[in-house]
């Protein structure tokens, strides 16, 4: 009689005979690690694929963009967990764009390859600490600098505004960060706000004497930039520097692969990183 087939006779497990989790099983584990109250309203759910299918690799990532589901096929990941949504708005839903050929396209991808995509966005922003706010703080090596407030405002050597934006765009290889601000201003006092929570939250920011700069993600042209614009005129020592939504954010779901290793064994885990989507011309 084989050894396996001894053990399991004498109940004794055998990690060869152990069956592969599944991904209701993968994201279980997940929400108890989290250390948060899981919400019952939430797009933090399953938007493809059987969530009981047995996992043979997760992979990370900001969106579940058709390059990155390609490369998680190609790598044998099938369950995907990714920050923003896969079908274009916040939902998920795809009523208004029914019958369109790229959403059709990546649909018929996901089937042939039998992927499953989990959101993993509000709990790893409720997490404590904000698990994206750790992942850019480490990549932007800034650790040392923050304050202790439980906001994510940074003490940082002194540099000038053009400086800041010089060093943040080649240590993240951003190619389209974009500035508002005299490039001149002296600097120590930085903000940091990823994503996109809008203008408000931005301006109110912004209006702390502890933000000389912000570090957004994304916001609205006629909103944040002017608001940053009047204060310039105003005499006021502010600026904002936009990475772009992906950049803000990427290095969070990066963490979040890490952070899966900790308490998820038996399967390999690795990120994604879908990558800035714009580029300028030269």
């Amino acid at each position: 009689m084989k050894t396996t087939a001894l053990l399991a006779l004498i109940g004794i497990a055998c990690p060869a005979a152990a069956q592969s989790l599944t991904a209701r099983q993968v994201i279980e584990q997940i929400q108890k690690n989290t250390g948060v109250e899981w919400r019952k309203e939430t797009v933090d759910t399953f938007k493809t694929g059987n969530p009981d299918t047995p996992v043979t690799g997760i992979a990370t990532t900001f969106i579940a963009s058709l390059d990155v589901l390609q490369r998680a096929a190609a790598a044998g990941r099938n369950l995907i967990i990714t920050h923003e949504p896969t079908f274009y708005n916040h939902q998920d839903k795809t009523g208004d764009i029914e019958g369109d050929a790229v959403l059709a396209a990546k649909r018929a991808f996901i089937d042939k390859h039998g992927l499953i995509v989990w959101r993993f966005h509000d709990h790893w922003h409720m997490r404590r600490p904000d698990g994206v706010i750790r992942g850019m703080t480490e990549a932007l090596g800034w650790d040392k600098f923050r304050n202790p407030q439980p906001e994510p405002l940074f003490t940082i050597p002194e540099t000038t505004l053009e400086g800041l934006a010089a060093g943040i765009k080649q240590r993240l290889k951003v190619r389209t960060l974009r500035v508002v601000g005299d490039p001149r201003m002296s600097v120590t006092k930085v903000g940091l706000s990823p994503g996109a929570p809008g203008s408000v939250s931005h301006i109110k920011a912004l209006g702390r004497d502890e933000v000389e700069v912000l570090l957004a993600g994304e916001g609205s042209e006629w909103q944040t930039a002017e608001y940053v614009r009047d204060a310039v005129a105003a005499g006021k020592r502010k600026a904002v520097i936009l990475l772009g939504h992906v950049v803000s954010e990427e290095a969070g779901m990066e963490y979040c692969a890490r952070w899966l290793k900790t308490f998820i064994s038996g399967v390999p885990i690795e990120f994604i990183p879908a990558g800035e989507p714009f580029w300028t011309v030269k």
